[in-house]
C-alpha cells in the first residue's frame, strides 16, 4: 500500500495524519502497522465507551439518520472515543425503555416526549435535531383539499392512534377542532389508504416526503399523492429531538459521553454540507435493504430535506446544531396542555436543556469535517445523482 492510500484510508477511518505520526512514532511503527492503528478501540483511551441510541421507527431503512452513520462508517466516533449502535424503535419513543437503561438515547416526537414525562417517565431533550416543523399532510393526488384548515371532519390515516399526539396540536394551531376528525389506523399501510381514497389525509414528514413523491413517479395513478407541506404553513417547531435519562445530567461522565457523541452528529451534518452526495452514498450503502426500496436520487432527495431542516438554528443566531428554542417549545408546552394532551402546563426546564448544545458544537472538528467531505470519491453511480435546489445546509 503507498503513502497516498494510506493517508485515504486514514481519512476514511477518522484518523488524521498527525494522528498517524503521533501514533506510529509512539510504538516505533512505520505505515505496515496501519491495520493494528486503524481498528483501535479509542484514539488517546484505555476503553470504548458505548452508546445505544434507539429509532422513533420500526426500522433504520430511512434517510434520516446520516448525520449518525457518517461518523460511525468513517470512524469519527471511534476517534472521540464512542462504540455508537442504532436500533429500530417504534412509535411510541422507546422512552421507558431510556429510562431503564436498556437504551441511552432516544428520539421522540414533542407529543411522546412530552406524554412520557407528563406520565412520570424521567428523561429530557438534550438537542433539537429538528428545530422546525417536520411534520406534513398526505393526501389523495385528486383530494380538493388546500389547507389543513379544512380537515375539519375529515378521517387522519395514522400508523398508531399513538400518533394523536402529533397531529391533534397541528390542527388545533390553525383553528381545527381536533375532536372533530376521525383517526384510523392503518398500521404499515397508512399511506397506501390514503391514495387508495380509504382515508382523506395522513400524517407524514420531511424524508418520507421525497420517498413518496418518488414512489408516486414509479408507481403513476396507483399511488398518486400530493402534500400539504408543514413548514409552509404550521409553526417553527419543536420536532423530533434526542433524549436521554434526566439523572444522568448530574453525572460528569455520562455528561462528556453525550457530548461527545452529540459533537459526532454535528461533524456528520458538517461533512454533508461538504459534499452531500457523499453523505448520501455512505448512508445508502449502510443499509442494503434501503437499496431496494427508494433509488439514489430519490434517497438523496429525500436527505436533503432533512438535512436543511436539521440546520435551521446553525444557520442563523446562535449558529448552534441542537439549540432548543424555548419560545417554540413554551408555545407547544401551552397548546399541549390546553388540549388535554398533560395534565398541567409542563415547565419548560423539565422538557428540554440546551447545557450540552455549545460543548458539543466547540467539541466537533468541523475542519476535518469538511475536509474528508471534499476529499470523498464517490462512486459512479452518485456520481451521476443531482443535489435537489431549495434546500439550504
Amino acid at each position: 500500500m503507498d503513502e497516498s492510500n494510506i493517508v485515504e484510508e486514514l481519512e476514511r477511518s477518522g484518523l488524521t495524519r498527525r494522528d498517524f505520526v503521533k501514533k506510529t512514532a509512539a510504538v516505533g511503527a512505520g505505515a505496515t502497522a496501519l491495520g493494528m492503528l486503524v481498528v483501535e478501540p479509542a484514539l488517546g483511551r484505555s476503553a470504548v465507551d458505548k452508546v445505544k441510541w434507539i429509532s422513533p421507527r420500526g426500522t433504520l431503512d430511512v434517510m434520516d439518520d446520516f448525520n449518525l452513520w457518517v461518523p460511525i462508517k468513517l470512524g469519527y466516533f471511534r476517534k472521540l472515543g464512542i462504540d455508537v449502535s442504532l436500533a429500530p424503535g417504534d412509535a411510541s419513543g422507546n422512552l421507558p425503555s431510556v429510562a431503564n437503561h436498556q437504551v441511552d438515547m432516544g428520539y421522540p416526537s414533542p407529543g411522546v416526549l412530552t406524554s412520557s414525562i407528563d406520565a412520570g417517565v424521567p428523561v429530557i431533550s438534550v438537542w433539537e435535531q429538528y428545530p422546525a416543523q417536520v411534520f406534513d399532510f398526505v393526501l389523495p393526488a385528486k383530494s380538493k383539499l388546500t389547507s389543513p384548515k379544512q380537515l375539519a371532519g375529515k378521517t387522519i390515516a395514522v400508523f398508531t392512534i399513538a400518533w394523536r399526539s402529533i397531529v391533534d396540536p397541528m390542527l388545533a394551531e390553525v383553528g381545527v377542532n381536533p375532536k372533530s376528525v376521525k383517526y384510523r389506523e392503518f398500521g404499515a399501510s397508512w399511506v397506501q389508504a390514503v391514495a387508495l381514497g380509504q382515508a382523506d389525509a395522513g400524517l407524514a414528514w420531511e424524508g418520507l416526503r421525497a420517498q413518496l413523491v418518488g414512489q408516486s413517479a414509479t408507481f403513476g395513478s396507483a399511488f398518486a399523492l400530493k402534500f400539504l407541506v408543514g413548514a409552509q404553513w404550521g409553526s417553527k417547531g419543536p420536532s423530533n429531538s434526542y433524549v436521554i435519562r434526566k439523572s444522568d445530567l448530574s453525572d460528569p461522565k455520562k455528561v462528556d459521553l453525550y457530548t461527545r457523541f452529540l459533537a459526532g452528529s454535528v461533524w456528520g451534518s458538517e461533512f454533508t454540507k461538504a459534499n452531500p452526495r457523499a453523505a448520501c452514498q455512505i448512508t445508502y450503502e449502510a443499509r442494503p435493504a434501503l437499496q431496494q426500496l427508494i433509488s439514489p436520487q430519490i434517497a438523496l432527495n429525500s436527505m436533503m430535506q432533512l438535512a436543511s431542516g436539521y440546520s435551521v438554528f446553525h444557520r442563523k443566531a446562535p449558529h448552534l446544531y441542537g439549540w432548543h428554542d424555548s419560545a417554540a417549545w413554551s408555545r407547544y408546552l401551552a397548546a399541549i396542555a390546553k388540549l388535554g394532551q398533560t395534565k398541567t402546563k409542563l415547565a419548560l426546564s423539565d422538557v428540554v436543556t440546551n447545557q450540552l448544545v455549545k460543548a458539543a458544537n466547540t467539541k466537533a472538528d468541523v475542519g476535518s469535517a469538511h475536509r474528508q467531505g471534499a476529499a470523498y470519491k464517490l462512486n459512479s453511480i452518485f456520481s451521476n445523482t443531482k443535489v435537489p435546489p431549495g434546500y439550504p445546509l
